[in-house]
């Protein structure tokens, strides 16, 4: 008896993709061109597509959804325009954040690419050792040592950045410089510095 269940929800299902299938077939297009209407990008339009079908299938598989074929075009010109509009914000977000990264940066190299170590009393190879080292040392340090150095920023400013406590921003940041000093040291050694 459950063999025979079986097979009729395989056949249910089997005529739910051809549905969808037909569908597509007849409307796919239609909600594409939309999609690359409400988009910046074809890539973008082709996703936001993607998603809203994936939204409909969800709610149609769970018997969520209201109303039936007639009923999934405007249910995805919906989508699409709203997921559309919080793409665009996303994006228009990203970079309005990465313009401000780069002038400021701008602004704090007087617009040198990588200013980390120029000046007039460095060398070339105590500047690229200094990078080195500071580049192997784990994430957690150098980062707080790039932020306060090169970024002048108070170690309040870093744990808020970082979301961790000034007590730790501050004890990253005297071991970066130990371990820091420790690899030069063994640099000097060597007398590379």
């Amino acid at each position: 008896m459950s063999h025979a269940g079986g097979a009729e929800e395989s056949s249910a299902s089997d005529a739910s993709g051809r549905d969808w299938r037909a569908w597509l077939d007849q409307n796919g297009s239609r909600m594409l061109l939309f999609a690359r209407n409400q988009t910046r990008s074809a890539e973008d339009a082709e996703d936001v597509f993607q998603d809203a079908l994936v939204k409909l299938a969800r709610k149609v598989e769970e018997g969520s959804f209201d109303g039936g074929q007639e009923s999934w075009k405007p249910y995805l010109y919906t989508a699409i325009r709203r997921l559309s509009i919080d793409l665009g914000r996303k994006n228009d977000r990203r970079s309005k954040r990465e313009e401000k990264s780069e002038a400021d940066r701008r602004g704090q190299t007087g617009g040198l690419d990588d200013p980390w170590f120029e000046s007039n009393s460095s060398s070339h190879e105590t500047r690229s050792l200094l990078e080195e080292n500071l580049k192997l040392l784990p994430q957690k340090f150098s980062e707080v040592i790039v932020m306060k150095i090169w970024g002048e920023r108070t170690f309040a400013e870093i744990g808020e950045t970082l979301g961790v406590s000034l007590n730790t921003v501050a004890s990253r940041y005297r071991y970066g410089l130990e371990r820091l000093r420790k690899s030069l040291s063994s640099s000097r050694l060597l007398e590379d510095l």
